[in-house]
């Protein structure tokens, strides 16, 4: 009876670390890969990967869109941006740094107050606009073209509102930007095609309903005429070009498969947490 009992728990000993070394295995292998993807595109200078650096934005913004500029120029030196905050962490504070002018729009009171006080002088010098609303598909032309003033060809325009970023972009028609930088949901790795559902009341949660995935906004751009041309390491924002404007330029092809970066580090994935089934609902 002893006897019987060791021999099993000596298999389930043996089964359970045998699973274990399998998991570590897969995670390895797993790794590896990425790191050697990882490193392909910091070798290659077509990629703009090695030319991220961070000065006033989230991560490494600010880099990755003078790069993009240093290749295809700028026109006007104009931005419009939303989700900015109190604005000293953005991707268009460096730009504003160096002399562009443009638009602010953040629909928070308290962060839209702090924006004031720390931008007064290009506020008041007319260098800058800023806009205190919470953006809809239906009054974003309005507050950009009507409100802001801005019309037209612009150089850049980055959006990042936690939700309804695509059904936004796919609104905007009062300007006509040669870069788009704009949030994606990293948690859905190409060749996934998943957006949010439109909901104008929005508030994000924190939880992975949010946004697009990067093959969607690839889908997206193409239809607006634009090419993805990158995506920063950490899995947070997608650089968008005008199609004439990065034939030969940049890295190719020009998709998410080839450009895709995992949330919050080179190695990581799993996006942020989940909350409630998001997926498609198929019919019985």
């Amino acid at each position: 009876m002893i006897k019987r009992f060791l021999r099993k728990a000596r298999r389930f000993w043996f089964a359970s670390l045998q699973e274990q070394l399998n998991s570590l295995l897969r995670h390895a292998r797993s790794r590896n890969y990425q790191e050697y993807e990882n490193r392909e595109k910091l070798e290659n200078p077509m990629h703009l990967d090695r030319f991220g650096y961070k000065v006033y934005s989230q991560n490494d913004e600010d880099g990755i869109i003078q790069e993009i500029f240093k290749r295809i120029g700028t026109g006007n030196k104009t931005f419009v941006e939303f989700g900015v905050q109190s604005g000293l962490e953005s991707n268009c504070h460096y730009l504003l740094f160096n002399g562009w002018r443009g638009l602010w729009i953040d629909g928070d009171k308290k962060s839209f107050s702090s924006l004031q006080k720390h931008f007064a002088k290009p506020l008041a010098s007319k260098q800058l606009t800023a806009i205190n609303a919470f953006i809809t598909t239906e009054n974003i032309n309005k507050l950009i073209g009507e409100d802001g003033g801005i019309k037209g060809e612009i150089d850049l325009l980055s959006i990042d509102i936690d939700g309804n970023d695509y059904w936004i972009w796919e609104k905007i028609s009062c300007v006509e930007p040669r870069v788009v930088v704009i949030e994606y949901n990293a948690k859905f790795p190409p060749p996934c095609e998943w957006v949010m559902e439109y909901n104008p009341d929005h508030i994000w949660d924190g939880s992975d309903k949010q946004g697009a995935s990067l093959k969607s906004l690839e889908s997206l751009g193409k239809r607006l005429g634009y090419t993805l041309v990158g995506t920063n390491t950490n899995g947070v924002n997608a650089f968008f070009v005008k199609k004439e404007l990065a034939k030969g330029l940049f890295a190719e092809p020009a998709t998410a498969e080839n450009l895709y970066h995992a949330w919050g580090s080179p190695y990581a994935s799993g996006g942020h947490a989940t909350k409630t089934y998001i997926g498609a609902e198929i019919p019985a």
